[in-house]
Parts: structure tokens; C-alpha cells; sequence
């Protein structure tokens, strides 16, 4: 049965049990289009520039932005406004209130650039760090230097401080002697015998300011441990927006990049209040590179401290705040010296971030080595630490930064998009923000404003007519991501006091950049990558959290709006805190099943060791353990049960926890569960095609196929807890299996055959719509080829816009079920019109589409409409020496943040090449 021209998606209702019976996908919002990140360059902005490309990213499919403002272009300083003047807010509400004309939403940065700060940073709340200067003195003397700051660029600032001075004799005998210096910096003390190393230990500025900086918005970043600075730093913002919110739906905090910032003028207070003993007789473990147990003790208390630091100062301060306005807010935890879970978990929308290119294994998939990122490519299970923060917790939204520097600039297409974009869906995240859009006056000739680490959305590039297929696309898939909740069935505790135990260097950030450091080689790690490919979901889980959740109902959850898990995973580990295994005793006496890889072999910290080790050692003791075949032991204990396994998988057997066998094929999945049913959003990252039914653990009374690149859905063939799907190398699915049934939907169309396809080698004409800097001349092709391979005139290899391939078919009988038009090579993007109707935009592997109920017996139009990429033109501009980027700060830089020059690259072929094919193909009945 042919399925017919589905709604407009804004009519879509939302739950399936409120649906018109012809429509399975949930409703629409805004929240469920892409946003993008909106560069303000200088804050250029005016109503008619922001008008239109409000306009105009509305009519592409955008459902929001995030104004971030940053440096401007040279020659537009009379245009400049500062970050948060009256000016500059009256253009904000200006953007707020015609966002709303059109359905979108706006977000902003608390800040200029990145990271948080600027003018209202004095020096106080600045961020700090400690300066450490060494005197040795022997037996019987006096230390002739006077212990003061030696540091010519903080000398003149006026919040340096002594904070601790200690010394150490070659026993490792610690005296503290921070109140016999005098304040001329003479030290009153001389010791009796042996040499001695004096610690003095000063506080001091990172002096970081911000970087990318917009006008109103230079200064130094924030002391983001410091009681004070974040609630001083907001108080410009309450100036600004007074008791309004002026429309903002989040404000947004950009990833933590303060380096060298690892104190705060209290810092040793906070640390005596949490740790329980003075950090100034174990100075020297923080501060030198002694790599000893008791450094890894005494690092493990600071690293931890920090985190409780920004967790309680500065996130838990600034969603107060958010929440002050009556708004949300965002944040990006990744690169901060904190437990990322924790913080994470402390704002409404966690945000994580894609920074380079995946390899996949999907055949034609376009990854030039040349043009992509040496030493970053996003790595999955760095997605999930948003994501499991928010499904344990109940957050609806996960968002992400995504696309940074996914390749070279100008040279992205929307199909390299697509699989990137899924892997971040497959993680779990459900709301992407591009990065991202430059602000560009009306007025400004091509290529605009643009910014100098993105894929450029932006209006001037020449693949924007074709940007709705990618966008429609990431709207249907998120409408159904943020539906219901998230349905993974394990938690992975995270054991952050094995990081924090390191001996080596003072704070531990864990950064997006270096998961090969401080996360790829983990058991945690190999864990999550060995369980996800055999068909388990999971969420990671801190101590914090443990702690604050319950076991009802043999599930543990941390709130009743967040998942409920069958089974906690506690990895391969060394340190444990007796108090986080007391609470995951808590949890199994109340019903919970927990594996643990290998019996805890410590506590983490500098503490009362010895009485903390033999209470973890007690707890431990009362697990009554019974050996089991296959290297597993196990144990009831209360309500629950505990297995003892270094082969999680086997355990996980043990307790008769299912996998979904989905993955044996290759198959990726996310699966999401609602009131009545469940959605799996299935993914097709192999090098193959996949024609088979596959077996799904939850199949209810009816299952439903979706498109979600082009909206078509129908019933599904189902058999034995087994779903029929045909998905090609590229391609992805939605299925909706429910617990009631809808006759009246229509049932999916299975491909059953398909006839010998019809070449389409018939003369082309080729002209071009739209597009610069010269639109090349008309031509008759005998045979398909890219424009770039007429290299007589001159203007087809500088041309960067749409070139449209038009020809005749005479379809003598039309007698299949459907025609699949199907391409060869296509350089970047298609619009196919037959017989003057919109067929739909190819923009992604398999370059193919459906048109069979356009065409028609006999005499048949059929329209190509080619967009290539920017490259050409950018380079024709460079090597003709026309300026177009002149920026302040950085002046644009390529993907290896080298000067950008595309003078000397190679034109990228343009078009259509090769063959296209109509094959005929016959559905099953």
C-alpha cells in the first residue's frame, strides 16, 4: 500500500494516543529544530540585519539561537555596541520579540567570548592561582632571602597574599611556619639541625582574560571557587535586565578553558572544613613532583575540594540565578577540575560538545585527511557524561555544541553532517546547537562575517538552499528523543578518586581534548565500549548521586523523573570511599543488583586512613559471597543481590539482564520509552546493507516504522519479538513499538525486487540559478558530468552556487510500485523537481530518492538543482587577493590554526557525475 503525502509536521499532535490515526510522530517544537550558536562580531547589530537573518533561519528550519558576541570586523567600530549597554539590550529585546513572531527561541551567553568574564572581574574575583618559591636554610642559621613575591607581573597587584609557608627537613619532618614571617618578609626561625626546603606557597593571578572578547566584555575570566565572584559577576547582569528576562529561554555557559586556575583566597579553609585537617604540613606534596602515595592522597583531597568548590560557588550560584529570571540555564562542564557528573547534573540543560571528525565506515562518505583535525575526533562515551547526568537526574534536554571544526572551512557538506550528528544522538543527547552562524550585516558581499572554528551556516554559504533536508531531518529525530525518557537499563559508577589519586601534577581537568589521557584508558572506559556494542544502555553515575538515590521495586533511581536502572556497575577500580559503599550496601538492602568488577582495594584521601580503611574493609566483610561456576561469586544481601566478576557480561547473564541482540548486526540504537510503548532510533553506521529482521526485547501489540529523513512511516512486519527493517550503509529509522494498536495506519512499504534500472544517459542542459562571483554560461551535455570539468571557461571553477541539470525521460509504461532516482556522485547537494513538483532535497547518503507518484507515463521534466560547495569561490578570492576577512583578534586561521590561505587548493569538483539511475521497485504485499 502507498503511502500518502504526509502533514505538515507543526500539526503533528503530540503523544501517540492523542495522534490522528494517519500519524505516529510525535509533535513538533521548537526545541525539537536544530539551534545555532549566533556570533555577534563587535555587536554590529542592527534591526534590519537581525530581521532578516531571523527571518531567514526560520525559514530553514531552525527553531533557536545562541547569541554568543565576540570580536569584530576592522572598518565597523562606529557600529559597535557594548556587551549589555542600553543599546545593546534594546537590540536584544528587539531579537526576543521577533523571535517569537516566528516560533524560535533565544538563548545567551553570560559573557563575551570565552571563558566567563569581563570587566566587572576586578582583581579580587579574578582567577587564581598559587605561586610557589623554594629556600633551602641549614642547622643554625637564619634564611638570609626575605620570602616575597619574585614575580615581576603580579608584584603590583593588590590581593597577593603569603598563604603558607612550610618546611621540610631531609626526614620529611613538616613545620609550619606561615606566622613567623614578618611582614617585610624576614622569616623569624632557624632550625636546629639538618637542611631544610622552605614551601612558600603565595596566592596569586592566572591574569587570563577573556579570549574573543566582544566591545563591553574584556576582562579577566572569573574565580570560579571563590564565594563571592560569581554572585559579584551576575550583579551586571541584574543592572542590565532589572527584573526582567527580556524573553531568554537559557543563559548559556561556554566550556571551562581558565588554565593554571587552581586556588582561592580561602582555600585552605574550605579545605580544613571538608577534608578535615590542615593542607599546610602536606604543602609539598601538592606543589612539587614527588610522585608518592601520600602526594596521591593529599592531591586526591585538593582535586576533590576544587570540585565541591565549583559545584557549590559557581554552578549551583549560577542556576540560582537562571532561576532568579525565571529562566533556564546551560552549561559546558567538560575542561573543568570537577566531578563532570556533578556538575552536570547541577544545571537545567547539560551541555557537551563535538570538536573534529569521526571516521565511519559508510561507503563514499567524504573524509579527506587533509582537511580535518589532526588531533581531535569527538568521542562517544565524552557525550554520555552530559547525557547520563540528565537521565539520571530527570533533566528533559541534553544538548551540544556540535560541529566545531568538523573539517576545513568551506568544505563541509551536509552529508558529512549527518552521521556526525547521529553519534551525538546515539549518546544520548537530544538537542544540538550547530556551531554555528555569524551575524552579518545587510548590506555585507559575500561570504559575510564569519567566524573562525565552525561549519559556516550561515546564509552566504551556497549549500544553504539544501541545509532544510538536514535540518528536517535533526527536527523529526529529536521530536522523538525528547519524547517520554530515556530507557537505558545500567548504570557505570564513574571512579573519579582514581583520577584524583594521581601523584602527577596538581588539578585534574578533564577536558574534551585529552580523553586519550585521563578516559580511554580506564576499565571504565572499555567497559561502556564493550557492553554498548553487545546491545546494553547505559548511564554513568558519581558518588553524589549514588548517594541521593533509592531502590524500590528491585530499580534504582536517583527521582522519580529520572530512569529507572536495573543493575549498578562498579568497574575495575582502586579507591572507593567507605561512605559510597555504604550507600551502595544502602541500595542492594533495599532490592538493587550491583556487580562489582573486583573487590575495592582502598579509600582515597589523606584522612584518618587506617580507621577508614577498616571501615571499608568491615562493609566489604559482611557480603556473604558464595562461589559460583565461571570465576563469579555471588551474594544475597538484604532484598538485593551483589556479584563479584572481573567479566561484567557474564554477570549481567547471571542476572537474566537482557541485551538487545539488535547490535550483532552492527546495528547502533538509542531507545527512549513513553507512556504505552517504546521508541528505538536505529542507525546504520556499517559498511553494508541490512535487510533482515532483528530482534527487539520490548515489541508490544504494534510496531510502527518511521522516516526520519523524510517523514514516510507505516506498520512493520513483525515475527517472534523480531522487526523486519531494510536500512542501506548511511541510513536510519525510527520504530515505535506500542502497546495499543491502530488499524488504520498504513503499512510500510518493504522494497520486494527491483527491475533493471533505466540509465538516464540522455543529453542534460546545464544551466546555473544563483550563485558567484559569475554565473557560468548555458551548455548541452551529451553526457553527465561536473561543471568543473569544463576548464575552457574560467568561471566554472571559481563558481560556488547552483548549477541545474535538466532533461526528458519518455517512461513508456509505469507499472512498478515506485522509481528510485538514484545518483552516483553528487558534489554536494540535490533538489529534484519532476514534472515541475518538488520531489525533495538529496543531501546524504545513499544519494537516492523516491519519485515514482510525480512521474508519469510518457513525457517526464526532470530538474536537478546542484549547490557545491563555497571552496571555489574562496579560493578565486584568494588567489585574486579580494579581502574578505579583516578581523580583529584572530584574523581567521585554517584547521591547523595556521594563517587561512585557499589560493592553493584544488578546485572541488562541482555537480553531477557519472551515472543516474531510475530503477523500478516493486513493495511486497
Amino acid at each position: 500500500m502507498k503511502i500518502k503525502n504526509i502533514v505538515s509536521l507543526s500539526l503533528i499532535c503530540f503523544a501517540f494516543g492523542n495522534l490522528s490515526a494517519q500519524n505516529p510522530w510525535p509533535q513538533t517544537t521548537e526545541t525539537a529544530k536544530p539551534w545555532t550558536r549566533w556570533w555577534w562580531m563587535g555587536n554590529a547589530v542592527d534591526e534590519k540585519g537581525l530581521d532578516k537573518q531571523l527571518t531567514t533561519l526560520s525559514k530553514s528550519g531552525f527553531g533557536g539561537v545562541e547569541i554568543v558576541p565576540i570580536y569584530g570586523a576592522k572598518g565597523f567600530e562606529k557600529q559597535y555596541l557594548n556587551y549589555l549597554s542600553p543599546e545593546w539590550m534594546k537590540m536584544l529585546q528587539f531579537t526576543t520579540n521577533k523571535a517569537k513572531t516566528l516560533n524560535m527561541g533565544v538563548d545567551i551567553s553570560v559573557g563575551t567570548g570565552w571563558p566567563i568574564g569581563g570587566p566587572q572581574v576586578d582583581e579580587a574575583d579574578a582567577a587564581t592561582k598559587i605561586i610557589v618559591q623554594t629556600y633551602t636554610v641549614l642547622s643554625g642559621e637564619k634564611l638570609a632571602d626575605k620570602i616575597v613575591l619574585k614575580d615581576e607581573k603580579q608584584k603590583n597587584l593588590k590581593t597577593i597574599k603569603l598563604d603558607v609557608v612550610t618546611a621540610y627537613n631531609e626526614k620529611n619532618e613538616a613545620v609550619v611556619l606561615t606566622e613567623k614571617v614578618n611582614a617585610d618578609g624576614s622569616l623569624n626561625w632557624k632550625p636546629n639541625s639538618g637542611k631544610w626546603t622552605i614551601y612558600a606557597v603565595f596566592v596569586g593571578k592566572t591574569l587570563q582574560k577573556v579570549k574573543r572578547a566582544a566591545p563591553g566584555g574584556e576582562g579577566y575570566t572569573l574565580d570560579h571557587f571563590s564565594p563571592d565572584a560569581t554572585k559579584d559577576y551576575l550583579k551586571t547582569f541584574d543592572k542590565a535586565f532589572g527584573n526582567s528576562n527580556y524573553g531568554i529561554r537559557s543563559f548559556f555557559n561556554d566550556s571551562y578553558e581558565v588554565y593554571n586556575a587552581d586556588w582561592t583566597p580561602d582555600f585552605l579553609n574550605e579545605f580544613k572544613k571538608r577534608r578535615g585537617y590542615d593542607l599546610s604540613p602536606y604543602i609539598k606534596y601538592l606543589v612539587s613532583n614527588e610522585e608518592s602515595e601520600i602526594a596521591g592522597r593529599v592531591k586526591s583531597d585538593y582535586r576533590e575540594t576544587l570540585s565541591e568548590l565549583i559545584l557549590n560557588r559557581f554552578t549551583k550560584d549560577f542556576t540560582n540565578w537562571a532561576h532568579s529570571k525565571s529562566s533556564k540555564n546551560t552549561n559546558q562542564a567538560h575542561g573543568s577540575p570537577g566531578n563532570l557528573l556533578d556538575l552536570y547534573a547541577a544545571v537545567d540543560i547539560p551541555e557537551s560538545e563535538t570538536f573534529g571528525s569521526s571516521i565511519f565506515q559508510i561507503p563514499g562518505l567524504k573524509r579527506d585527511t587533509a582537511d580535518v583535525q589532526k588531533s581531535d575526533m569527538p568521542d562517544f562515551n565524552m557525550l554520555k557524561f552530559a547525557s547520563s547526568a540528565a537521565n539520571v537526574t530527570g533533566k528533559k534536554l541534553t544538548s551540544n555544541e556540535t560541529f566545531t571544526w568538523l573539517t576545513e572551512h568551506f568544505k563541509t557538506s551536509w552529508s558529512q553532517a549527518k552521521p556526525e550528528v547521529e553519534q551525538v544522538f546515539l549518546s544520548g543527547i537530544n538537542h544540538v546547537f550547530y556551531h554555528g552562524t555569524t551575524y552579518t550585516p545587510a548590506d555585507i558581499p559575500f561570504p559575510g562575517w564569519l567566524f573562525y572554528a565552525s561549519v559556516n551556516f550561515v546564509p552566504e554559504n551556497s549549500l544553504w538552499p539544501h541545509l532544510k533536508g538536514l535540518n528536517s531531518y535533526i527536527e523529526r529525530t529529536q521530536s522523538v528523543l525528547q519524547s517520554g525518557k530515556s530507557d537505558n537499563e545500567l548504570l557505570m559508577y564513574w571512579p573519579v578518586y582514581d583520577q584524583w589519586a594521581s601523584p602527577k601534577g596538581k588539578d585534574a581537568t578533564f577536558k574534551v581534548h585529552n580523553v586519550e589521557k585521563w578516559l580511554v584508558p580506564t576499565p571504565m572506559y572499555r567497559n561502556l565500549n564493550t557492553l554498548s556494542k553487545m546491545g546494553y544502555s547505559l548511564d554513568m553515575i558519581s558518588d553524589k548521586m549514588i548517594g541521593e538515590s533509592k531502590s524500590e521495586n528491585q530499580k534504582i533511581q536517583f527521582s522519580k523523573e529520572g530512569s529507572a536502572y536495573q543493575v549498578l556497575i562498579i568497574p575495575e577500580l582502586t579507591y572507593l570511599p567507605e561512605s559510597t559503599l555504604k550507600n551502595i550496601l544502602d541500595l542492594v538492602q533495599n532490592g538493587a543488583s550491583i556487580i562489582f568488577q573486583n573487590e575495592p582495594k582502598d579509600i582515597p584521601g589523606n584522612f584518618e586512613v587506617e580507621k577508614r580503611r577498616t571501615q571499608l574493609k568491615s562493609l566489604w566483610n559482611q557480603i556473604p559471597f558464595q562461589d559460583q561456576a565461571g570465576n563469579l561469586k555471588f551474594a544475597n544481601f538484604g532484598k538485593g543481590k551483589i556479584i563479584l566478576s572481573s567479566d561484567v557480561a557474564k554477570a549481567l547473564e547471571y542476572l537474566n539482564i537482557e541485551r538487545e541482540k539488535l547490535t550483532d548486526t552492527g546495528l547502533k540504537f538509542v531507545r527512549r520509552q513513553f507512556d504505552g510503548g517504546k521508541y528505538y532510533y536505529i542507525v546504520n553506521h556499517t559498511s553494508k546493507e541490512i535487510n533482515q529482521d532483528i530482534p527487539l526485547n520490548f515489541i508490544g501489540k504494534q510496531v510502527a516504522l518511521m522516516n526520519p529523513k523524510n517523514g514516510d512511516f507505516g506498520l512493520a512486519q513483525t515475527q517472534n519479538n523480531s522487526v523486519r527493517v531494510q536500512l542501506k550503509s548511511g541510513e536510519s529509522l525510527m520504530i515505535k513499538a506500542s502497546e495499543d494498536s491502530d488499524n488504520s495506519v498504513p503499512k510500510w512499504n518493504y522494497t520486494e525486487k527491483a527491475d533493471a534500472p533505466l540509465a538516464l544517459n540522455q543529453p542534460w542542459q546545464l544551466t546555473f540559478k544563483e550563485g558567484g562571483p559569475d554565473l557560468p554560461k548555458t551548455r548541452t551535455l551529451k553526457k553527465l558530468e561536473p561543471w568543473t570539468n569544463f576548464t575552457e571557461d574560467p568561471s566554472t571553477q571559481s563558481f560556488s552556487g547552483t548549477g541545474v541539470y535538466t532533461t526528458t525521460l519518455n517512461l513508456k509504461k509505469k507499472n512498478a510500485d515506485d522509481y528510485l532516482l538514484k545518483f552516483d556522485k553528487l558534489y554536494e547537494s540535490a533538489k529534484v523537481m519532476v514534472n515541475g513538483q518538488e520531489a525533495g532535497i538529496v543531501w546524504s547518503i545513499p544519494f537516492e530518492i523516491n519519485i515514482g507518484k510525480y512521474l508519469k507515463k510518457g513525457k517526464n521534466t526532470i530538474q536537478i538543482e546542484v549547490c557545491n560547495l563555497m571552496a571555489n569561490r574562496i579560493r578565486y578570492m584568494d588567489q585574486n587577493k579580494i579581502q574578505w576577512r579583516n578581523y580583529h583578534e584572530i584574523n581567521f586561521v585554517n584547521i591547523d590554526y595556521k594563517p587561512f590561505d585557499a589560493s592553493n587548493w584544488n578546485v572541488q569538483p562541482s555537480g553531477l557525475d557519472g551515472e543516474i539511475r531510475l530503477i523500478p521497485i516493486h513493495y511486497s504485499k
